[in-house]
């Protein structure tokens, strides 16, 4: 028993990891412009992509047998992607609907989330399967010696570590740079941070750039981590990475983190001992997400909305 609770808590945990790091991209973009980019899903999922495809047709034999060159460039094919396709999705996108009724936008992300995913089924060869994923780590299991003992793939070590890095360095980022202080700024006040001398549709470009790139680096290590990518990983964990921000007060990047965590373990967790299994899943997600919303309407770390004059 103590093994199992054991093993369904640091599953929980690897999955949740990966699900903060895209909700970082969710909490930032409505941070400074109120949107909910549905479409950050396939950001993540046309990393992965760009991944894969770096793997099979660009690096040469000799690197993909080393996984400690073959990673790092993976990692940074998946970032390279996804930024293009993110600044591109708010140049043609989001900016021209920068000033409309905020449904229009709602609406034009889940049409931009539909087009990628159809993008990669017709132009990537073989995406209407799963596709295989190149194991670009150490392969392997680490034993924890309690109970039966607690199986740990060392791939999934690297995703926790990775990505509560990333998490860290974003909030650093955030909170000491030049370029921090002017995305807080513009998404205190857009206007007020023009007059300062900020040129708000740079800061929207950076913030995209980053949650981009976060998402890239999210999708290499889930692949790496499963072995496999397929074209709906981007919905379903973009669904459980949209959970995670509002959960955790969305437009905070630490409550994107902890929130994605509590995904993570509410879904490992309930799929072992609640009722209905793994089948029921979703349902719990959204019963704790229901029910911390009823109490907290602004989540775990997000503040009281307060309505500009």
């Amino acid at each position: 028993m103590l093994s199992t609770l054991l093993s369904q808590i640091i599953n929980g945990l690897m999955i949740g990891s990966l699900i903060g790091l895209i909700a970082l991209g969710y909490t930032m973009v409505y941070g400074i412009i109120q949107l909910i980019n549905f479409a950050h899903g396939e950001i993540f999922m046309v990393g992965a992509y760009g991944g894969l495809a770096t793997f099979t047709y660009l690096l040469p034999t000799f690197i993909q047998q080393r996984w400690y060159l073959t990673l790092p460039l993976l990692m940074i094919a998946g970032a390279a992607v996804s930024v293009v396709v993110g600044v591109a999705m708010e140049r043609l996108a989001y900016r021209p609907l920068r000033n409309a009724q905020r449904l229009a936008p709602l609406i034009t992300a889940l049409g931009v989330s539909v087009a990628l995913q159809e993008a990669v089924r017709v132009f990537y060869p073989g995406a209407t399967a799963a596709l295989p994923f190149p194991g670009a780590f150490v392969e392997g299991t680490w034993i924890i010696p309690l109970g039966d003992g607690v199986p740990i793939k060392y791939s999934g070590v690297l995703l926790v570590v990775v990505s509560l890095a990333l998490a860290v360095a974003l909030q650093l980022f955030i909170d000491r740079s030049r370029m921090g202080r002017a995305m807080r700024a513009t998404a205190q006040d857009r206007d007020v941070a023009r007059l300062m001398g900020i040129d708000p549709d740079r800061i929207i470009v950076l913030t995209f750039v980053l949650g981009a790139a976060l998402a890239g680096i999210g999708g290499v290590l889930y692949g790496v981590y499963l072995n496999t990518v397929n074209i709906d990983m981007g919905f379903q964990n973009g669904i459980f990475a949209f959970t995670a921000a509002v959960l955790g007060g969305i437009g905070s990047v630490r409550g994107a983190v902890v929130g994605g965590l509590s995904i993570g373990l509410i879904r490992a967790l309930a799929g072992q001992y609640l009722p209905g299994g793994s089948a029921y899943d979703y349902v719990w997600i959204f019963v704790v997400l229901i029910a911390v919303l009823v109490f907290r309407p602004q989540g775990f770390f997000g503040e009281t909305e307060r309505v500009r004059a």
